[in-house]
């Protein structure tokens, strides 16, 4: 993905500020797989955190980034000393020639298939995972204040608008609309794939858990945190790319980012009461989210 490669990117600070994934989203994938754990893939694994994930359940875990600056961070935060089984490979999810066919009993990608170039992924999934082997997917959309409607609104304003120093223009496609629409463009070809399931999640104004689905991510942040996480996305990094313009917290005159949090603060009343310590403030944060998980056809069509 191109926006690793932009010069104001940080594989350490992306590494630091994104969200986790709950022990229930691995108990999910692993109920639905059926058959041998021999081998899991991790396709565009960033810095390791699903493939150390899944190394308890598979004999050995291969996580695979076209990124060199990820694999690096990845392999720095995987001690051998407590993951012997895992590995890392730079390689596309369209090309993985270190894999033969029918060796993955598991592949899986987070955050990062709505990158994929499916006229050469799905052909290259038939080629590495076993018949009755698993693919899954899933990916998460903007981050939504479940209690702070106003500031959800300058959320959307910023994200979304095309306006000169809005984030709007900066957004890839069709990788984002992919993730807006929580993975539905994901379709696997029936020839190859059989018992197709779906999750999603569309978060809801009423506090956590309000929404449509079953939830997959959330957590209570500071503001502050949530500042950081917003300049995680490509979208700011293209911004930044254009208009050269550092945040505050890095001695820079202000960014995109910190004129955006400073609106919320001015409509978000229990924001704007907190005096000069408001960014500690703690809120609820969720992500509406899809995931997408199919079997390999164990006859072919």
């Amino acid at each position: 993905m191109a926006t690793f490669a932009h010069s104001t990117f940080s594989h350490s600070t992306y590494a630091a500020n994104r969200p986790t994934y709950p022990p229930h989203l691995y108990t999910t994938l692993l109920t639905y797989h059926h058959g041998p754990t021999s081998l899991a893939i991790d396709l565009g694994s960033g810095h390791g955190l699903v493939t150390r994930a899944l190394s308890p359940y598979f004999t050995h875990v291969i996580g695979a980034d076209p990124s060199p600056g990820m694999i690096s961070q990845a392999k720095g935060s995987t001690p051998s000393t407590s993951y012997s089984n895992v590995s890392y490979q730079a390689a596309n999810a369209e090309e993985l020639s270190f894999l033969h066919e029918g060796k993955a009993d598991m592949v899986v990608a987070a955050q990062a298939a709505h990158w994929f170039d499916y006229g050469r992924f799905w052909p290259e999934m038939a080629r590495v995972v076993r018949r009755g082997g698993t693919v899954a997917f899933w990916g998460y959309t903007d981050c939504v204040f479940v209690d702070c409607e106003a500031a959800n609104g300058v959320l959307r304003e910023f994200a979304d608008g095309m306006g000169e120093g809005m984030l709007g223009p900066y957004w890839s496609q069709p990788g984002r609309g992919i993730v807006e629409r929580r993975y539905e463009d994901v379709v696997p070809p029936d020839g190859e794939w059989e018992g197709v399931e779906r999750r999603e999640y569309v978060p809801g104004m009423k506090g956590r858990g309000s929404g449509q689905g079953e939830v997959l991510l959330w957590k209570r942040m500071r503001v502050r945190e949530v500042k950081m996480f917003v300049r995680t996305w490509s979208a700011y990094h293209g911004w930044r790319e254009r208009w050269g313009k550092k945040g505050r917290e890095e001695g820079g005159e202000g960014d995109v980012v910190d004129e955006m949090f400073e609106k919320m603060r001015e409509v978000e009343g229990s924001w704007r009461d907190g005096g000069e310590g408001w960014e500690d403030k703690e809120v609820e944060v969720e992500w509406g989210s899809g995931l997408v998980m199919a079997r390999r056809r164990r006859d072919k069509t």
